[in-house]
């Protein structure tokens, strides 16, 4: 696929110390053509390098290589979900079952609202055979750690207040992210799809052996 044309804006040199700003410059150019394009194979050195307005040697003083810019935006993008998830839960008040609904419902809006980065955070064409880059077995295993936590940590509130019959939250925190990634996935896919209109609840509750609230 041919590159996205883009005429790079002229580039004020860091002064000393600022090398933190450039390795920030490269990671957000590298994002911007992702969500521009949609194409990982598009995020190439040299397109980074034109959008932040450099050569491209000069992005190898900050990463070995292509995949470590993409590991950084990829590691970017969980921050950004593990927040708007900590936000849903806080506003979400006391009520452990509606702090465990807010979670799963602000992971599919991030899913949904960004489409081709929640794409690249959970593989694609980024993702390299390890040894073959600087990426890490350990970089990998990290991903999306404190996502899952947060998940984990709603349905453990949901079992001790006796609303989630679940006797391996751990576990069951795997299986509802599993579920959640696949709505997500089939959502963004099959658009013209009939979903029910409580297709979260369902899955949600399932998933998390939520008790009957009438019960």
């Amino acid at each position: 696929m041919l590159e996205q044309p883009h005429t790079p804006t002229a580039r004020t040199r860091n002064r000393r110390g600022e090398g933190a700003r450039l390795r920030d410059e490269i990671v957000a150019g590298a994002a911007a053509l992702l969500d521009e394009t949609g194409d990982e194979s598009s995020v190439t050195l040299r397109a980074i390098a034109r959008r932040v307005g450099i050569t491209a040697p000069s992005i190898y003083r900050h990463f070995a290589d292509q995949p470590a810019i993409m590991l950084a935006v990829v590691q970017q993008a969980f921050s950004e979900l593990a927040a708007e998830l900590h936000r849903a839960r806080d506003d979400a008040g006391d009520d452990p079952r509606a702090r465990l609904f807010a979670v799963c419902t602000a992971y599919l809006d991030f899913a949904r609202s960004r489409p081709a980065r929640y794409r690249t955070m959970f593989g694609g064409v980024w993702m390299p055979e390890l040894g073959t880059s600087s990426v890490t077995e350990a970089d990998l295993h990290a991903l999306g750690r404190d996502t899952l936590q947060l998940i984990t940590e709603a349905l453990r509130g949901c079992v001790a207040a006796g609303v989630a019959t679940s006797t391996d939250p751990a576990a069951d925190a795997v299986a509802l992210w599993l579920g959640l990634h696949g709505l997500a996935h089939q959502q963004s896919v099959t658009v013209s799809f009939p979903w029910p209109a409580d297709i979260t609840e369902r899955l949600v509750s399932a998933l998390a052996h939520l008790r009957d609230e009438a019960a």
